[in-house]
């Protein structure tokens, strides 16, 4: 068995998931119907702000909140909806997008380059 490296990982998730650029994700947020989730930790949060109407689900617990058979789910977990991830670079949010595809959300994609990218090119932000 050969042995991955968490970016191989990422790399092989960027692979089956759509990769959205932070225009990409100010488009669909102006458009609505778009659940927007920050996967960051409340720490992270703290120190840098967040993209404004986001939902903050830390990805250590996404799956549970994402399982609407799991007494932990949560209802912005709506696979009506479109949900656009993120987190600080891009590489977390890969791997959950690849998740949620795997429980079943057809409709799922991730701020590529990440908060700090979105922070960096000027878009608004909430401290």
């Amino acid at each position: 068995m050969t042995t991955k490296t968490a970016m191989d990982l990422v790399k092989e998730a960027k692979q089956e998931i759509e990769n959205l650029t932070t225009v990409q994700v100010k488009e669909e947020l102006d458009k609505g119907n778009v659940t927007l989730i920050d996967l960051r930790e409340s720490e992270e949060l703290k120190q840098t702000g967040k993209i404004p109407d986001s939902f903050n689900v830390p990805r250590g617990v996404m799956e549970f909140y994402a399982d609407p058979t799991h007494p932990y789910y949560k209802s912005e977990f709506n696979k009506n909806k479109r949900i656009i991830l993120y987190c600080a670079s891009g590489s977390r949010s890969a791997l959950a997008a690849a998740t949620l595809k795997q429980m079943g959300y057809d409709n799922v994609a991730h701020l590529d380059c990440g908060y700090n990218v979105w922070k960096e090119a000027g878009m608004v932000v909430t401290e």
